[in-house]
């Protein structure tokens, strides 16, 4: 890390790890607010299956401000390229307004797009090169994926249709000059709540039961009936793919908790495995103890955020 202040704090983990709470309170602290980095509470709708936990925001008092949440319609299909456009437009006006920023999110690819800075293009739906993938399957389509050099579109290939709007993305990568414009973010700190696999498991369980007992159901119902497609609620999957099975009558009360269980689980290994590869390439995430309480946890975010600012004073 270069002797300058930070720019940003992220604060990132697994599902279940009070990713949320953690960053209203730093935020509190500092006068801050907080940008979301959640691929899926950007939907207006999307609340309890995504965990907005907006109760969360509140801090003696005062609704600490968060941006990027509510800024789309359910049924959309909202990319990093995206996220990492609106971020921009967010961090900006913040620094403008002198006001410190404070990352939140699980999203893997949202958080390693701002701390990584990765340089995207918008690209548009190629209908002759789907044509000539429609006939293929996921394994054929995964085996001409690999063969890129430099995967940008790196989430995980898990249906035919993500798998070719991946294809899509690196051809076009390879026939379009991306900008060299410089990333505004120049100095992160970053953040990781680890919580210990059997804590987790059993936060993950209890939220969920809470979940389902909270409405969870009911607002699946709301986005159907709202004229939100069954394929769209699969396609952001865990909660709102196994409600909508459950609702389809494509499996029983029973199987959809037990599947969407199991799914959420390997979820947060997924998780951690992306956080564990950004460490791979050279991004250092400071890890604090999910079982420290937030005050605690708070002042371990201040310390080294103060920390950087002090090496900047001395470094001139």
């Amino acid at each position: 890390m270069e002797n300058s202040a930070f720019d940003i704090i992220v604060i990132t983990g697994p599902t279940a790890a009070g990713k949320t709470r953690l960053a209203a309170l730093a935020a509190a602290r500092m006068g801050g607010e907080v940008i979301s980095a959640d691929s899926r509470q950007v939907y207006r709708g999307m609340d309890i299956g995504t965990g907005k936990d907006i109760s969360d925001y509140i801090v003696e008092g005062t609704k600490i401000p968060v941006h990027l949440i509510d800024i789309v319609d359910a049924g959309y299909r909202y990319n990093v390229f995206e996220f990492q456009r609106d971020f921009i437009d967010v961090f900006s006006d913040m620094k403008r307004r002198g006001c410190f920023p404070v990352v939140c999110g699980g999203s893997g690819m949202y958080v390693d797009s701002i701390v990584s800075g990765y340089r995207l293009i918008q690209v548009p739906v190629n209908m002759e090169l789907r044509a000539e993938l429609a006939s293929l399957t996921l394994e054929e389509l995964s085996s001409i994926l690999v063969t890129y050099k430099a995967l940008h579109n790196r989430t995980d290939i898990d249906t035919v249709k993500r798998a070719v709007r991946a294809i899509e993305i690196e051809e076009y990568y390879t026939r379009h000059a991306v900008s060299d414009k410089p990333f505004p973010v120049k100095n992160p700190l970053v953040f990781g709540i680890f919580v210990d696999r059997d804590l987790r498991r059993e936060r993950i369980s209890r939220r969920l039961k809470e979940r389902l007992e909270g409405g969870m159901i009911e607002e699946v119902q709301r986005l159907l009936a709202g004229g939100v497609s069954p394929d769209d609620l699969l396609y952001y999957g865990l909660e709102y793919k196994y409600v909508t099975l459950y609702l389809l009558n494509k499996m029983d009360y029973e199987e959809m908790t037990q599947k969407l269980e199991v799914e959420i689980h390997r979820f947060a290994k997924r998780q951690m495995t992306w956080f564990r590869g950004m460490e791979r390439r050279g991004v250092t995430i400071n890890w604090i103890d999910g079982r420290l309480p937030d005050d605690e946890k708070v002042e371990a975010i201040i310390r080294l955020k103060e920390q950087g600012a002090g090496s900047k004073e001395r470094g001139g």
